[in-house]
């Protein structure tokens, strides 16, 4: 009788894993389902290569984009169908990490004409064996809408220097020529045409550097720079603006710092951007902190504001090109400010980043080097002291 039970037991656990089996067995059949479903009926070109970058398999969509048939992509080297950025990936691959996501741009080359895309790959495991999957998003449009602008900027800067020339040395000469003091509404409006006149000069030479820097040009026109001189200048160009929303702009500035060696103009439009961004974006009758101080061999310069400030996941590409802060519902913009800043900062060897700041608003924060000579009797003296 023991023994009929156990049998009978085992029969029933045994039929219990068959069923639980046959269930998981079915619902990973619906997963692969879904899977090729996805894979097949998206819009973006989607292949899985080896390791090595052999093809094993693509998606319809892949078809179209590169002209050849699914049958004959495969055993092709994925670098015969895009251009691959081996920076990125590495020459052999080498760098595609478990666990990561990699991302450039390039261009799939199959066609008649190169089609720009976003590719994105990560390491899979595709039928029992390991694998990488690599996503091609055409983004023809994106670029074509980025030059559309680019030409736009180019258009409007070359079209505004001659006649802002022509307002600026109006102005001087109207200066020079008549006394505003008599009469105290004339006065005030006399120095808002030429703030404002001053703001469009700044952003033209603004634009001027962006396609400089961005060509790669280096930056030359440097000499030492007094940091307090620096921020002083800077706080009141902005301190118009600021005293129309009853803000209050804060300047500490660390005694006895060394000259910094910079273009002023550039560095001085990178300051005016950063506390006019600030500016925007802070409460009224808030205040705003400008400061500097020694780091290490650099110079530190930041502006911090009590405004919304920066999530965490927007603080990589802020300084990106035509990427606006907040853009619902705050102050609109073309998306060049920061994207100027990063470049004019990098371009002196310097880095811009942004963090929380103490009240909860944003802190931008930038280095750029201490001048030269002052640079070697900063080292003459540790030298001496030890």
């Amino acid at each position: 009788g023991n023994d009929a039970l156990t049998v009978l037991t085992g029969i029933g656990n045994l039929a219990g894993s068959a069923i639980q089996h046959a269930q998981l067995f079915e619902e990973l059949q619906a997963a692969h389902k879904r899977y090729r479903d996805l894979f097949n009926n998206s819009t973006d070109a989607i292949l899985i290569t080896s390791l090595q970058g052999e093809i094993i398999e693509a998606n319809y969509q892949t078809t179209l984009f590169t002209h050849i048939p699914s049958a004959q992509l495969r055993g092709k080297h994925i670098g015969e169908i895009h251009r691959l950025d081996t920076e990125v990936v590495g020459p052999n691959l080498e760098y595609i990490g478990p666990n990561e996501t990699l991302t450039y741009e390039s261009d799939l080359t199959t066609g008649e004409n190169p089609i720009p895309v976003e590719v994105k790959v990560h390491p899979i495991l595709f039928e029992g064996s390991q694998a990488l999957q690599w996503t091609m998003r055409d983004i023809t449009t994106r670029k074509e809408l980025d030059q559309l602008r680019d030409d736009l900027i180019s258009m409007v800067y070359h079209d505004l220097r001659s006649p802002l020339a022509n307002v600026l040395s109006s102005l001087d000469v109207l200066e020079s020529i008549q006394s505003f003091d008599e009469d105290p509404t004339i006065k005030t409006l006399f120095e808002i045409a030429v703030r404002s006149t001053r703001r469009i000069e700044r952003l033209t030479n603004s634009l001027l550097d962006f396609n400089r820097l961005e060509a790669g040009q280096p930056v030359t026109n440097t000499s030492p720079t007094d940091p307090k001189e620096l921020i002083e200048s800077a706080v009141l160009e902005v301190q118009p603006i600021a005293s129309n929303k009853d803000q209050k702009i804060i300047v500490r500035v660390q005694e006895g710092l060394p000259p910094a060696e910079i273009d002023e103009s550039m560095i001085q439009r990178v300051l005016i951007n950063l506390m006019e961004n600030a500016v925007k974006y802070t409460p009224p009758q808030s205040h705003i902190t400008v400061g500097a101080a020694l780091a290490g061999d650099k110079l530190s310069f930041w502006v911090e504001d009590t405004g919304p400030g920066i999530p965490p996941e927007k603080r990589a590409t802020i300084f990106d090109k035509y990427t606006r802060l907040h853009e619902k519902g705050g102050p609109k913009g073309i998306g060049l400010g920061l994207a100027y800043c990063r470049l004019a900062v990098e371009g002196h060897g310097g880095r811009i980043w942004v963090e929380e700041a103490s009240s909860g608003g944003a802190r931008f924060v930038f280095t750029l080097p201490v001048a030269a000579i002052e640079q070697e009797e900063t080292d003459q003296t540790t030298a001496h002291e030890a």
